[in-house]
């Protein structure tokens, strides 16, 4: 038995357990972590079902980016479970025509061989335009991307595409909630994270600056720093 609050944390498409290592490795005398497994489920609605039914009573909910929209479900499902929750390079708008089509088109890249080809395509995309060239960074993700493998990547693509629309939900979040993103995501900017700020009733927003979408990779002490901070509030 601990007094250590339970933390679940959640990660990003085509991501696992290595998103957090920073997280799991400094944080273990603030929280009792665990990282939930997306790649099983095709869909955001069994995602938050796996990951409930592997979570304790009650605990703090962390999700980046595709982790963020599963800890939005799992609040429309259970929020008396969930005591904080921390949305992270997130969104809560369903995706675009555009996007979709664009998720299609990774799909069948990753059905024809060509996975690894999209994971770099997609790395160039989701890190501050100055580690782009980081071999070291890129070598994570890469990692994570083996690890996760083309099949759970076209079933995490297909539940990204097919999440709904959260907005409205937001109005309902009453716990103290995070909103954590960096300064150059392109993925969620800034007018992305003002909207769902407007719409949570006990909401903050934390900028990490010089930082893009992948933020616990790219700036690990200061998400680590900043989760450690809304832990104790």
């Amino acid at each position: 038995m601990t007094n250590r609050p339970p933390l679940v944390l959640l990660p990003c498409l085509m991501g696992d357990a290595l998103l957090w290592s920073h997280q799991t490795e400094t944080m273990r005398d603030a929280a009792d972590i665990t990282v939930g497994d997306l790649t099983l489920d095709d869909s955001i609605g069994a995602m938050a079902e796996r990951v409930l039914a592997g979570a304790p009573d009650n605990f703090a909910l962390a999700g980046l980016s595709m982790g963020g929209y599963v800890a939005q479900e799992i609040m429309r499902r259970a929020p008396e479970r969930v005591a904080r929750l921390a949305l992270i390079d997130s969104a809560a708008r369903a995706d675009l025509p555009e996007a979709r089509e664009r998720r299609m088109q990774s799909i069948e890249m990753a059905r024809s061989g060509q996975y690894l080809d999209v994971a770099r395509e997609m790395y160039r995309m989701l890190v501050h335009p100055d580690r782009v060239g980081d071999e070291g960074l890129w070598a994570q993700v890469r990692a994570m991307a083996e690890h996760v493998g083309p099949e759970a990547f076209i079933r995490q693509q297909l539940a990204v595409t097919n999440r709904p629309d959260g907005r409205e939900d937001l109005k309902r979040i009453s716990c103290p909630t995070l909103l954590l993103y960096g300064r150059q995501d392109v993925m969620t900017p800034t007018k992305v994270q003002a909207e769902m700020a407007a719409n949570l009733p006990n909401a903050r927003m934390v900028v990490i600056e010089e930082c893009g979408h992948l933020s616990a990779l790219e700036r690990p002490q200061a998400v680590s720093a900043v989760l450690r901070y809304w832990l104790q509030d």
